[in-house]
């Protein structure tokens, strides 16, 4: 096998891992206050909206340290311990209890920040500026899968029941940890690529040595330092700033590979990746009534514009997850390209200005009315999309 060959191979296993763990995680994600509303309430007393606050806090709190911790542990073991924690608060819910739920609650968050820094690392090391793209594709679709498998799962095991019993609840947590731990062992079958462990030198009769990248003399804490400092130092650049705004909105594998080398180039798939969303949100503006978010669990007598429908409802979503895919694809691979040598800060404040902003649109979705809340989607989505053009025709300026 080539290490071409071996680098894919890579992010096919990186890809597949993530499907596996996070068909776990989001799947209890999206059934956690069902389970919680079905529970006794003098057992447990938790909150599943608590519990997403909580994680996304300590998510953003811990991204300018995440690279730290990968710099020390590296990126497999990184991703390893990382998924234990998910592992961990998906087995929670086998036997829940209050104190454990937080407690979780923050481990994970934590763990979310590790993983997410040592997994754009890990597909960075895979990966050139010829292949970013078409790898960055490959994981993000692969990633996608995990809601059509885990939420198909619940459709089946559950059958739309309101009111979960304590036997159906064991068993498809049981079963879902066991899923998360299998994408957990995964992480081990990753290999660092021989270019990025080690380099190939000559002497002067022509023998190949091997001249060891990480030096053995830079202390641990230099190596967490220093990627702290990093961090900082990338968070004031010119091109992250203007990429902030894109990563603040974002909150398919054929948008991988058209990559910047290609005939088409990041800036097409971005732009079509916003008028698939403008799309989508004039279609939602059209059939959900507009004080629909912030009513009560018995809904709203108001109408819309149009009649409700879930073909309309489905394709809305459609349009949603298409647009997604475009830009999180073409964000992972201009980042990919731009920081190669620095891709763990880069990463890490990614997914700490994706965090703070989904943390801030939780917080305002209870309070502001549907028009108002697609205005503000509308508004930055235009602005994300302006300024990663600015950073993408940068990139092509640098170019030889």
């Amino acid at each position: 096998m080539t290490p071409e060959q071996k680098k894919l191979l890579n992010i096919f296993i990186l890809g597949f891992a993530f499907m596996f763990m996070f068909t776990a995680f989001q799947t209890c994600g999206n059934v956690a206050q069902t389970v919680i509303s079905s529970l006794n309430s003098t057992d447990f007393n938790g909150s599943g909206y608590t519990s997403m606050a909580i994680i996304y806090g300590v998510f953003s709190a811990s991204n300018l340290l995440a690279p730290s911790v990968v710099a020390l542990m590296g990126c497999q073991l990184s991703m390893f311990l990382s998924g234990i924690f998910y592992s961990a608060y998906i087995a929670m819910f086998i036997q829940p209890y209050t104190w454990s739920f937080y407690m979780l609650s923050v481990l994970i968050g934590i763990a979310a920040a590790v993983l997410w820094t040592a997994q754009g690392t890990c597909l960075t090391m895979n990966s050139d500026d010829k292949t970013i793209g078409r790898n960055s594709g490959i994981f993000w679709a692969l990633l996608q899968f995990s809601m059509l498998f885990g939420n198909l799962y619940i459709y089946v095991a559950w059958k739309g029941e309101a009111i979960i019993s304590e036997r159906d609840r064991r068993t498809v947590f049981i079963a879902l940890t066991v899923i998360s731990l299998v994408g957990t062992v995964l992480f081990f079958l990753i290999r660092t690529p021989a270019s990025n462990a080690a380099q190939l030198i000559e002497d002067e009769d022509g023998n190949s040595d091997i001249l060891e990248i990480n030096s053995s003399s830079q202390s641990n804490m230099t190596k967490a330092l220093d990627a702290f400092i990093k961090s900082l130092k990338l968070s004031v650049t010119k091109e992250m700033l203007l990429l902030s705004i894109s990563m603040a909105y974002t909150g398919g594998a054929v948008f991988g590979l058209l990559s910047k080398n290609s005939h088409f180039g990041r800036n097409p798939v971005f732009l079509f990746g916003l008028v698939v969303h403008f799309l989508a949100f004039y279609l939602i503006f059209l059939s959900i009534p507009n004080d629909a978010p912030i009513t009560s669990r018995e809904g709203t007598y108001s109408r819309a514009f149009v009649d409700p429908s879930k073909a309309l409802s489905m394709f809305c979503s459609f349009l949603l997850g298409l647009g997604d895919s475009c830009f999180n694809t073409q964000l992972l691979s201009i980042l990919g390209t731009l920081y190669a040598d620095d891709s763990a800060p880069a990463f890490a404040i990614f997914k700490f200005v994706q965090s703070i902003t989904a943390a801030v649109a939780f917080f305002y979705s209870n309070y502001l009315l549907l028009q108002w809340q697609l205005l503000i989607m509308v508004i930055s989505g235009f602005f994300g999309t302006i300024s990663f053009f600015f950073v993408e025709w940068g990139t092509v300026t640098l170019d030889p």
